[in-house]
């Protein structure tokens, strides 16, 4: 065997074994967003689950605002269906529909004193706002595993592998600029 035929055998080589460690950071990189999704999955889980509570409570003394109880329910069952489907852009506008019911009921609680010093709810308020703080910071993981794997799928010679072993990319999960806007108490009010 001569030395070209040792020159393109080890060019080979190292050819196949660049596009194995490819392969394996691509597939890295695809973990990691299902694992960040998991991890926002069981915060979401874990608030289905506390929601219920929450309005049979507020129920108890709120009986002038059925209208934000419903749309709460209904958009907590938004978020369920958008997350089982595996929709980003749907659970992105459930989620801001449920944070923006949830952002009115807390407001409109302040109206209820008797509500505000029941134990209950205040524990479940307390329970919700630390599983919206998880969400929030987990998304914020979730969505930097996204952008990681969607750059890589599209960066020269990683497309390549990508496309041969069909990766996919992922949509980042976004919510509204109406979450980000403050509550208009005026408007919540009525004043």
């Amino acid at each position: 065997m001569g030395i070209p035929s040792l020159v393109i055998l080890a060019l080979l080589a190292v050819g196949v074994f660049y596009a194995i460690f490819i392969y394996n950071n691509l597939v890295s990189l695809k973990h990691a967003v299902s694992k960040a999704w998991s991890n926002i999955d069981v915060l979401l889980k874990q608030r289905h689950d506390e929601l219920p509570k929450l309005v049979e409570v507020c129920k108890q003394y709120m009986q002038y605002e059925q209208t934000t109880l419903e749309r709460i329910i209904q958009a907590r069952s938004a978020v369920m269906q958008a997350r089982g489907s595996g929709d980003m852009p749907g659970l992105g506008q459930a989620e801001t529909q449920l944070r923006l019911g949830l952002g009115n009921l807390f407001a409109l609680a302040e109206n209820y004193p008797d509500l505000k010093a029941n134990n209950s709810f205040q524990q479940l308020e307390s329970r919700i706002s630390q599983l919206e703080n998880g969400i929030a910071d987990r998304r914020e993981v979730y969505n930097e595993a996204v952008n990681l794997n969607n750059v890589r799928i599209e960066q020269f010679p990683d497309v390549i592998i990508a496309r041969m072993f069909s990766f996919k990319d992922y949509a980042l999960l976004e919510f509204s600029e109406e979450e980000k806007r403050d509550v208009n108490m005026k408007q919540l009010f009525g004043a």
